[in-house]
Formats: C-alpha cells, sequence, structure tokens
C-alpha cells in the first residue's frame, strides 16, 4: 500500500504528466456536462416525468450505452462518439478492399491524415442519417408532447436545428476525444466511453444495494459475494485483453563493414482477443434486427413469435444465438485485422524466420494454424463474457448492476483503464521512477483506439 501511495505521489511530481492529467479530467468534465443539456426546443419537464412509449431495450439502448445516458436524455450529445466509431470501422473495413484507400494506408503520417478527414466527412454524414432517426424515435416514444412547438408533426425549422445541433455535438466530442489524446492522456475516444459507462456504476450499485438490504433482498452477505464474482469476472477480462501467443523468431546476421546485425532472437505477440469488443457490437446490431423488422408486421403470428423471442435477451435461445454469432464474428474480424500473408512477407524482408518453418508460404500456414488454436477458446471466453449479464440477471441481481457482470461495457472498461495506466507507467519509467507495480509491468492494448 505504501509502495501504491509512493506511485501517486510521483505521478504529481512530474509536471507534464500532471498536466495531462488534469487536462484530460477537464475535457471530461466539459463531456459530462454536455450530456445533461437537453435539445433546444424538447420539453424536459416532459422527458422526466412521461415513460417512453417504447421498450428500453434494443439498438437504441446499446446507442445509450455508448453516449453515457446522453441519448435517453435527448441532451445535445446524443449520438455520442458512436457515428464517429462508425466512420471509423467503415473506412477501415474499405482499406482491406479499395486500392487506393490501401495506399493511403501505406503513405505513412500525410496518408494517415487524408484518412482522417475522409473519416471525419464521413461521420458528418452518418450523424445526419442518425440524428433524423434519432428524432422519429423521440416522437415514436414521447408523441408530439415532447415538443415545445404545438402539433402532431414534426416542425421542419426543429427537425433542421436539431438535426445541426446533434451533429455539432458529435464533432465536438470527436474533437474532445482528439486533444485528449494529442495533449492529455491516453485514447482520447476510449476514455470517453469508458466515463459514460462508468457513470452509471454508482447508481447501480446503490440500487443493487438498496434491494438487498430491503425486505426479501437477503441482507448484505448475498451483496458481498456480488461483488466477490464480479471481482472474478474482472480479473478473468484482464487475462482475455492481456492473453497473447509469443512466436519466437530468429533475424539473420548481416555483417556491413566492420559490425555484425541481426542474429537476435525476438518475438511475435498474438494477442488472444485480437477482435476486441466488435464481434459483441456487431452480434448484438444483428440480434435486434429480427425484432426491429416484426414491428412492421404487427399482425403477423410469426413476426410476434419472432419478436418475443429476440426480445427476451434472458432466453436460452437468444444467449445461444448470440453465442454462435459472437464466436462467428471473432473469426471473421481476427482474419480481418490480423493478416499472416502480410506478416510472413515483412519477416522475409527482413531476413527473419520461425525456427523450424521454412519462410514464405509454410510461414503463413503456420501463422494461420497458430492463430486458428488461440482464437477458438478466445471467441468462446468472449462469449461466455457477453451473456453473463443474462445470467447475472436470472440468478436475481438488478439489471442495472448486472450490466457490469460482463458483456461490452466491461471489455471496454477493462481495456481502457490497462491502457490508460500503460501510459502513466511509461511516463514514470522514463524519469526513473519505480512503476506502479512492483514486479512485472502493465501491458495496454496496442490496437488503434482500444479497439472500439
Amino acid at each position: 500500500m505504501k509502495k501504491f501511495i509512493d506511485s501517486v505521489r510521483n505521478i504529481f511530481k512530474i509536471e507534464e504528466l500532471r498536466s495531462r492529467i488534469l487536462f484530460t479530467l477537464g475535457l471530461l468534465l466539459i463531456y459530462r456536462l454536455g450530456s445533461y443539456v437537453v435539445l433546444p426546443g424538447v420539453d424536459p419537464v416532459v422527458l422526466e416525468n412521461i415513460t417512453p412509449q417504447g421498450t428500453g431495450a434494443g439498438l437504441s439502448s446499446l446507442i445509450d450505452l455508448f453516449a453515457g445516458g446522453a441519448f435517453s436524455r435527448a441532451s445535445v450529445f446524443a449520438l455520442g462518439i458512436m457515428p464517429y466509431i462508425s466512420a471509423s470501422i467503415v473506412v477501415q473495413l474499405l482499406g482491406m478492399v479499395v486500392p487506393s484507400i490501401q495506399k493511403l494506408q501505406r503513405e505513412g503520417e500525410s496518408g494517415r491524415n487524408k484518412l482522417n478527414q475522409v473519416t471525419r466527412y464521413l461521420t458528418i454524414a452518418i450523424t445526419v442519417a442518425q440524428a433524423v432517426g434519432f428524432l422519429i424515435n423521440l416522437k415514436a416514444q414521447y408523441g408530439s408532447a415532447i415538443i415545445l412547438k404545438t402539433g402532431d408533426s414534426l416542425d421542419l425549422s426543429f427537425i433542421f436545428s436539431t438535426v445541426v445541433t446533434l451533429t455539432a455535438g458529435t464533432m465536438l466530442i470527436m474533437w474532445l476525444g482528439e486533444k485528449i489524446t494529442d495533449k492529455g492522456l491516453g485514447n482520447g475516444i476510449s476514455l470517453i466511453i469508458m466515463v459514460g459507462i462508468i457513470a452509471r456504476l454508482p447508481v447501480a450499485l446503490s440500487a443493487e444495494f438498496n434491494f438487498r438490504t430491503g425486505t426479501g433482498g437477503g441482507g448484505l452477505i448475498p451483496f458481498l459475494l456480488e461483488l466477490m464474482f464480479l471481482v472474478l469476472i474482472v480479473a478473468g477480462v484482464i487475462l482475455l485483453v492481456q492473453g497473447t501467443r509469443r512466436i519466437p523468431i530468429q533475424v539473420a546476421k548481416r555483417v556491413v563493414g566492420n559490425k555484425v546485425y541481426g542474429g537476435t532472437r525476438q518475438f511475435i505477440p498474438i494477442k488472444v482477443n485480437a477482435a476486441g469488443v466488435m464481434p459483441i457490437i456487431f452480434a448484438q446490431a444483428i440480434m435486434f434486427l429480427p425484432a426491429t423488422i416484426a414491428q412492421f408486421f404487427p399482425d403477423s403470428d410469426i413476426s410476434q413469435g419472432i419478436a418475443s423471442a429476440f426480445m427476451d435477451f434472458t432466453s436460452i435461445t437468444y444467449n445461444i444465438i448470440l453465442a454462435l454469432l459472437i464466436i462467428i464474428f471473432t473469426f471473421f474480424y481476427t482474419s480481418l485485422s490480423v493478416n499472416s500473408r502480410q506478416m510472413s512477407e515483412d519477416l522475409k524482408k527482413n531476413n527473419a524466420f520461425i525456427p523450424g518453418v521454412k519462410p514464405g508460404k509454410k510461414t503463413e500456414e503456420y501463422l494461420d494454424d497458430v492463430l486458428s488454436k488461440i482464437t477458438l477458446p478466445g471467441s468462446v471466453f468472449l462469449a461466455v463474457i457477453a451473456i453473463l449479464p443474462a445470467i447475472a440477471i436470472i440468478a436475481g441481481i438488478n439489471s442495472q448492476f448486472a450490466q457490469f457482470y460482463g458483456g461490452t461495457s466491461l471489455l471496454i472498461m477493462v481495456g481502457v483503464v490497462l491502457d490508460t495506466l500503460q501510459q502513466i507507467e511509461s511516463h514514470l519509467l522514463m524519469r526513473h521512477y519505480d512503476g506502479l507495480m512492483k514486479t512485472g509491468r502493465i501491458r495496454g492494448r496496442s490496437a488503434v483506439g482500444a479497439q472500439i
């Protein structure tokens, strides 16, 4: 404990690190304050007192999770950072099939700047489309009473002003995230999402505590057991996030003049969960589609049966399908993000090889085999983490608190915290201070944006 206190003291002794932490906290505070500013023209009294007509689950609940509750509060930051994330994913996927984008990815800093500009323009287009959808969803849930102006239909001036406001809000969040990445600490986009998720933890914890200590709740012991299981689950998620398979490689010796280069033994680290949280996000988005489509056919018995099956998040059918989709998407996204052919070519160009494996095609096949073997248990573990909230709800845990037992929220929080702590430790070690841990080193995630 004394070593930890000394490490915290050392953090604030370093002027640059201290200013970065304060800068990051200041921008995150601006984001959280903005998430409570209601859109112009929306009646906050009606928003607070009237229960939405639609269900609280679905795609809107996923957006609300990433927006830190701003979506349900009809805030100027209602769409959050999701349009920017969607645009980044689209550009990343296009880079695998469009030659011009592939060329930009290989051009270094200049190409990266051009891709960032493309991502920003695409973010604006996606935000405008989602803003219109947000207004339709707002009218469907609350009716015309939510709008300060009278009338059963949405006024064109209100639509235009709201779309502009929501677009400006998303672009401001994107700017805050980029500033945090440049001048603050950690990945700005990831931190913004994590802060929105973790802001719900005190309310969920308080609700669960009140339920357990109330009449028929079981008392304090079940609450402490729940916290203990949560700690064990977090430890398991840390193992999944940090787990890597190190493939040994040997660099051939090269004699240049009087100097000898190479001849060293190194490792290629391949992560057990190279896909991050993307498989869960994709699988959940697809699971929402059948119920959404069924709403267009309310009189059909088949559509109602499908809707009931896919609306019950604690049913065995729903969770089995979700787990299978996560396993499939994990293999798919891993194959996109980890290119074994490119790795094999890079090894050959740098006069490196895997001991006992021939360079070229054999190396590519070996890397594919290793990737398949470590992706299978990783995908199964990821699927188990995704369905843990449903198991927690069945066990009697409050639905708000159950969200932190697994799923996207827990993976994002653990990954972002590890990445931020790794950056803090790097600053300490650079200035000859001890790290945050007595033994070992904190390893953050290497994927861009903490794989969000």
